[in-house]
Formats: C-alpha cells, sequence, structure tokens
C-alpha cells in the first residue's frame, strides 16, 4: 500500500471537508465565523467602521489596541472581548504583538487569512445595512399578520 505524503493527505482531508456532517471541522469554523462579536471584531480590524459621508472604506487591515476595540465595540464584555479575539489568533485570522512599553501595549491585526475572510464579510455587512429597511418592513408585515 502506498503512503500518502503530507500534501495528499491535506489535499484529500480537504476534498473530505462537508459542513452539512456534524464533526465536519469546517462545520465549528462557520459557527465561529458567523458570530456577531467576529464579525464586528473583523470589521473593526479591517478598517470597517463607521465612515464619514461619502468616504469608503479602505478593506485594509489595521492595527488596534485592545481598548479601541472594547470602545468600538459597544455592548461586548471584556471577557467576550478576550474570548473572542484568543479565538481568531487561535485559528489565524488575527495576530497579537506584544511591545514591551510601559505598560505593556498589545495590538490586535487582520492577518492575510483574516483580510481575505474580511473582505467576505464585508459584503454581508453591507449587504445588511443596505436592506435593513426592507428587512424591517417584513417583520412589521409579518407581526401584524400572525397576531
Amino acid at each position: 500500500m502506498p503512503t500518502s505524503t503530507a500534501a495528499q493527505k491535506r489535499a484529500q482531508a480537504k476534498g473530505d471537508y462537508d459542513a452539512f456532517l456534524a464533526m465536519c471541522p469546517s462545520r465549528q469554523l462557520l459557527d465561529r465565523i458567523s458570530d456577531k462579536w467576529v464579525a464586528l471584531i473583523m470589521a473593526a480590524l479591517g478598517s470597517d467602521g463607521p465612515q464619514q459621508p461619502g468616504h469608503e472604506s479602505t478593506g485594509e487591515s489595521r492595527s488596534m489596541r485592545y481598548s479601541e476595540l472594547s470602545r468600538r465595540l459597544a455592548g461586548i464584555s471584556q471577557k467576550m472581548l478576550t474570548q473572542t479575539l484568543r479565538s481568531l489568533e487561535r485559528d489565524g485570522l488575527v495576530t497579537r504583538t506584544v511591545t514591551p512599553t510601559v505598560p505593556i501595549t498589545v495590538t490586535y491585526e487582520l492577518t492575510d487569512l483574516g483580510l481575505s475572510l474580511h473582505h467576505l464579510m464585508h459584503g454581508i455587512k453591507a449587504w445588511a445595512e443596505a436592506h435593513m429597511d426592507t428587512v424591517l418592513a417584513n417583520r412589521e408585515q409579518y407581526d401584524t399578520h400572525t397576531a
């Protein structure tokens, strides 16, 4: 029986990923990236926050300190921000840089992998913002008919 190289094993595993299967790792990844805090952290680090009228997002990664992220993401607890940043770092989507200053400076930035995901998520965020009025009208209409 011939042995497979590591590259061949990775290629085979990639072909075997099926998010419809309960134990597939891609399902776990989809679960992670569909979290609202992940989407908002990715948007913030991807320079996709509130824009001035007439200015578009650069779509480039930017470095942010923990405190900046905390202020930018209204409503996120310290515990949730820390957990989410750790999970993004573990998945290779965010890099954490510690600078030995007094006090120590810690910054977060999207990796190339994270930036590639940000581009996709930017489209979803833009779609949600562009269609929110229609969704709200549909909800109101639905609630009126089912009440």
